[in-house]
């Protein structure tokens, strides 16, 4: 495999790329990848968590001022995500390159980060997309975001355990460009939205309502048709390429 390199010129130029070339819109393999994601199910308590916080955030208004903004913040988000992985190794126990429910659980003990059985068991089936039974690199990713996101006393606890102090900025930013994409601020995002984010960037532009409706496409994992906090940080860990195995990268 050919190596690939993450300087941050190279990411910003293919990151903005992203939306301005029209060719890349009519790509349909991003999500295709690998195994389909499966279709979600009633929201849950875990789920109505998020999209009060979000409900919350939102009122407070955002940083972002256009979709472009968004997508300068992707080399600086990838990078600083990619050091996500030390604490990745320390729960995955058996060092298979997955985090079970169980070792989820030692974990939280070792921390002593008191959540119930239920509330692991939410968390950890919430991140499991793909139902391996087994939570990989780009599914902790989101799996700390939404730690992040559920903002009460033990989870703030619980961050400062985790090591997760020095990635709050990450974080904040990941939620202020949801924050910017949910122009009505409902906690969810539409396909509307999101082609309105975009034709504030390329305005005048005939490929936006496409790229528009592809990008929504790519975050509408259940296809359900509106994008919960969840589904847009599976997507954005596709964009910077956190589901890839690691080790494939450095070989030729």
């Amino acid at each position: 495999m050919m190596r690939v390199t993450r300087q941050s010129n190279q990411n910003v130029k293919g990151f903005y790329h992203f939306y301005k070339i029209e060719q890349f819109a009519e790509m349909g393999g991003v999500i295709g990848r690998g195994d389909s994601p499966r279709h979600g199910s009633p929201a849950s308590k875990l789920e109505q968590k998020m999209v009060e916080a979000m409900q919350q955030r939102a009122q407070q208004g955002t940083t972002m001022k256009s979709f472009n903004s968004v997508i300068m913040k992707f080399p600086k988000i990838d990078e600083s995500l990619r050091k996500c992985r030390i604490i990745f190794q320390q729960f995955d126990e058996d060092s298979n390159g997955e985090i079970d429910q169980e070792e989820l659980k030692h974990c939280f003990q070792k921390l002593d980060i008191s959540f119930t059985d239920e509330e692991i068991k939410d968390l950890f089936e919430a991140c499991d997309i793909y139902e391996h039974m087994g939570m990989k690199f780009n599914e902790f990713i989101v799996f700390l975001c939404l730690v992040y996101l559920l903002n009460d006393p033990a989870v703030s606890e619980a961050r400062k355990r985790m090591g997760l102090g020095n990635l709050e900025p990450t974080f904040e930013t990941l939620v202020d460009s949801f924050v910017f994409l949910d122009k009505n601020k409902d906690g969810y995002v539409s396909k509307n939205e999101v082609i309105e984010a975009i034709n504030e960037t390329t305005a005048g532009e005939r490929s936006s309502g496409r790229i528009g409706v592809k990008r929504f496409e790519e975050m509408d994992w259940d296809k359900n048709g509106t994008v919960t906090f969840k589904e847009f940080l599976f997507a954005f860990t596709r964009w910077v390429g956190l589901d890839e195995n690691e080790d494939d990268e450095d070989d030729e």
